[in-house]
């Protein structure tokens, strides 16, 4: 088989995995700083793609990880990690959103080979959604599981109902992400891997953006310490570090939030 012949192979189609977590994106004002920073952090690499200069793709040992964009002053809206969800079809799953209570902030527009809309849910945590073919190597980022979401907000269940509708969740079309609750938090999973989290408890009128609902971003990592001590160096802040659960919520100079955890030796379930 040619390598073209191969490549074509390798290419997943969003909608074969709809509904799960199909990548994480960030929003920044520098992409070079941005570079700096995540790559002394997180040792990424980065590579440009087919959606122009202005958008990165990172990897690490050659595994895609994350892509990152730079945009124009974004006056009051915070810069942003945010994850994305393979759809079917993007104008359904907006015109499916908006009828449920939730907003649309960008789109449906075409970032060829798919097409992308960036949406809030009922209580305001953004996400985005994407038709069309997934990120090369994508099968090597889900096996890889370099990033796990979660979502906190205020009621799990309810937050649940909404995605089930909009993507597509617990349907019973085949290969639709299951959802089940565990250990007091919901639980999706997609081809038998847990692919993402909703818990209870985010306070929607807290005065802090980052404490009302929203999606965090989780990234794996060697040396949660290491992370902890380049981010600080280099423009970010530790906002809080739970030794026990071998894991850091940290931010980068434009103050976006992500979590570095730990890898853990001997996990039943592979995130993502």
């Amino acid at each position: 088989m040619s390598s073209r012949r191969a490549a074509r192979s390798q290419i997943v189609s969003s909608r074969a995995v709809f509904g799960a977590p199909c990548w994480v994106s960030l929003t920044t004002r520098d992409l070079s700083a941005a570079e700096k920073f995540y790559t002394a952090v997180l040792g990424w690499d980065w590579r440009s793609g087919k959606l122009g200069d202005q958008y990165r793709f990172a990897s690490v040992g050659g595994v895609p990880v994350a892509g990152v964009s730079a945009v124009e002053a974004m006056g009051q809206k915070a810069f942003a990690w945010t994850p994305f969800f393979a759809v079917a079809n993007a104008d359904e799953t907006v015109a499916r959103s908006q009828e449920r209570g939730g907003t649309t902030a960008v789109g449906p527009i075409s970032f060829p080979p798919g097409r992308a809309a960036l949406l809030a849910d009922r209580d305001g945590a953004v996400f985005g959604v994407w038709e069309g073919e997934l990120v090369a190597d994508w099968e090597d980022w889900r096996r890889a599981a370099p990033v796990f979401v979660e979502l906190h907000t205020r009621d799990a269940f309810d937050a649940a109902i909404f995605y089930a509708q909009v993507l597509g969740w617990a349907s019973e079309v085949e290969g639709a992400c299951e959802v089940h609750y565990e250990n007091e938090k919901v639980v999706l999973r997609s081809r038998a891997d847990t692919v993402a989290h909703i818990h209870s408890g985010a306070v929607d009128s807290a005065r802090d953006p980052a404490m009302r609902p929203r999606w965090q971003i989780h990234f794996t990592v060697a040396d949660v310490a290491a992370c902890v001590r380049a981010a600080r160096a280099h423009g970010g802040s530790l906002v809080r570090e739970a030794i026990d659960l071998g894991e850091a919520v940290l931010t980068d100079p434009d103050g976006a939030r992500f979590v570095v955890k730990g890898r853990t030796k001997g996990r039943k379930e592979r995130p993502v």
